[in-house]
């Protein structure tokens, strides 16, 4: 039937009434009556979704909830939120990989999965497919399944097939014209020619639905007949080291989980080993046996084979969750995925014990940035490294700690020399009122914070350009910088901003505050 599709198998998900299941999960449920979902449209509320119930009394997305209100009087009207109906969705998808690591989202409502070669521990397709609808039956969701030879082709079954037929590809042909899902205009001219399904474009030469109906028409036809790539989009790439757990009886004990966790993480890094690497970013994964999973994902600024280090980190990001992680009624099945390597070599230590110290005090600082880090986020541990600009402002970056340094080195003054830069820097710089020599002299003396200083020694001036590709208004301006000293000894960083044959009257700033 296909000239792409190969032996790939994809089943497609979908969940007509998500918004409203999902909504009788996270609040009271409401009262036997329809349930709606509205949102402002075209300056006028309208339904966004609506349950089983009320499309059985004739409500239907796109009507105006006065509309609605005066075909049905008793209505349970909440406020649509796609925010949360995503979040559901992916939580769904989730608990999806338990089946193949390829899931892709199907928004708002859907699911694909390629389930090509993992039929084997369900006793096939149908096993498979009896074990997803259970589960999500279980959690309350009405599911419509279909499987095709690619994702376009069972994602259409799952939304728009009707009746029954013999084999897939007589369904396919079977499908309305509504499956391409074009344009209005589009689908209706399709309809007024004759063409009401799938089959009856397929009869017609391809080049001439494209000339007739547009460039779209035909590449969804071809897509949905398997001519064309139908490409997916998992929501997460496998990883390359994985090492799970499956359960004839759910883990119902916490500590037991753990102690599970830690054989994964032992089997993994053994598996590291062998290919003479270090993971960076460990997530362990804890299937639920009602269908629902949860993902606790930990880092570490260096790669690492230690088996005490990840499991330590695993227990402080445990202990920070502010929803505890819930077995319910038990996991049925575990897994730990490295999705993050990067090269780790042996490493050679000195006989006097010199380079044992370095590495252990090296290895007790990187293991406490690790720690902070995860129990406080990768961002509330940060540190400060140089970039590639000679704008003293932008010559430092706050980045994670746990992440790796740049490649970019720090400045180093020559031997016995002062500083070039100093410690404090004001953010943004802070006016000043100076005399000096004209034009483009050194300071005399200058006034800030209503006290006047007369400069005994000065350096300078170091002259930096603006990047000329970043220009706009004064940051295209010169700075002239000088390294001063009052009379009390105190050094200051002062900097005229442009210069006479740029600006006629240039303004002085204080940058910084030397030690």
């Amino acid at each position: 039937m296909s000239k792409l599709s190969g032996t790939r198998r994809y089943l497609a998900l979908f969940f007509p009434w998500l918004p409203a299941e999902r909504f009788t999960r996270s609040a009271p449920k409401p009262p036997d009556l329809p349930l709606v979902f509205a949102e402002k449209q075209r300056g006028a509320l309208r339904l966004a979704s609506v349950d089983a119930r009320a499309q059985a009394l004739g409500l239907s997305v796109g009507m105006p909830l006065a509309d609605a209100r005066a075909r049905v009087p008793e209505l349970v009207i909440v406020p649509f939120d796609p925010v949360l109906d995503q979040a559901w969705l992916d939580r769904l998808a989730q608990g999806c990989t338990r089946y193949t690591p390829l899931v892709a989202l199907d928004a708002p409502d859907g699911l694909i999965l390629d389930i090509t070669g993992c039929t084997h521990l369900f006793d096939g397709e149908a096993g498979l497919i009896d074990d997803i609808d259970s589960r999500l039956t279980r959690l309350g969701m009405t599911l419509r399944h279909a499987l095709g030879p690619t994702a376009d082709a069972a994602r259409a079954l799952a939304r728009y097939q009707m009746l029954p037929a013999p084999d897939e590809a007589s369904a396919i042909r079977r499908l309305p014209v509504a499956a391409l899902e074009l344009e209005a205009e589009a689908a209706t001219a399709l309809v007024r020619a004759g063409l009401k399904t799938i089959g009856d474009l397929a009869a017609r030469p391809t080049a001439n639905i494209a000339a007739r109906f547009g460039a779209d028409a035909a590449t969804a036809l071809r897509r949905l007949l398997g001519d064309a790539p139908s490409p997916l989009d998992p929501r997460t790439t496998p990883p390359p080291v994985v090492a799970e757990r499956r359960f004839a009886e759910p883990v119902a004990s916490m500590p037991h989980a753990t102690q599970i966790l830690t054989e994964l993480v032992g089997e993994a890094i053994a598996d590291l080993g062998e290919r003479g690497k270090g993971g960076r970013h460990f997530r362990a994964t804890f299937f639920r046996s009602d269908g629902l999973a949860r993902s606790i994902a930990v880092e570490t600024g260096h790669p690492t084979r230690d088996n005490g280090l990840v499991m330590r980190l695993f227990a402080e990001r445990m202990d920070a969750l502010r929803d505890p992680l819930d077995p319910g009624f038990g996991f049925d099945m575990m897994r730990l995925a490295v999705p993050r390597l990067e090269p780790l070599a042996a490493t050679q230590l000195k006989l006097e014990g010199g380079a044992v110290r370095a590495a252990t005090e090296g290895a007790a600082m990187a293991e406490l940035v690790d720690r902070l880090a995860t129990r406080i986020g990768r961002g509330g541990v940060r540190k400060f490294a140089a970039a590639d600009t000679h704008i003293p402002e932008q010559a430092q970056l706050a980045l994670p700690a746990i992440d790796a340094p740049p490649p970019t080195p720090w400045p180093v003054p020559e031997p016995g020399e002062p500083p070039l830069r100093p410690f404090y820097l004001f953010d943004p710089p802070q006016v000043i009122e100076v005399i000096a020599e004209v034009p483009d002299g050194p300071p005399h003396r200058f006034r800030w914070r209503r006290a006047t200083h007369a400069i005994r020694r000065y350096e300078g001036p170091e002259r930096i350009a603006s990047e000329w590709w970043r220009r706009k208004d004064n940051a295209g301006l010169t700075r002239d910088y000088y390294r001063v000293e009052d009379d009390r000894g105190r050094r200051y960083w002062l900097f005229r901003h442009g210069l006479y044959d740029e600006k006629p009257d240039p303004r002085w700033y204080i940058h910084g505050l030397f030690a």
